[in-house]
């Protein structure tokens, strides 16, 4: 799962999901689907929240190097 994508990753969940909804599967790959549905939710979240961390990284970067330029105005 490491090396899929958030994108794959969430279409992957979502046909979990619709499966599950359908309530046609047998006990076991209920129970299967769930636990697959679980990982790929905490993959996606974990994707999300690294997103995130760039994100405001880059935002501080920036902040710091426009103010810095500033003062040696």
């Amino acid at each position: 799962m490491s090396n899929m994508s958030y994108e794959s990753a969430m279409s992957r969940l979502e046909e979990i999901v619709k499966k599950l909804e359908s309530g046609d599967s047998a006990l076991e790959e209920t129970v299967k689907l769930y636990d697959e549905g679980l990982k790929l939710s905490a993959f996606c979240d974990k994707k999300l929240t690294d997103a995130k961390q760039k994100i405001v990284s880059i935002e501080n970067y920036l902040k710091e190097a426009t103010e810095h330029d500033e003062q040696d105005h």
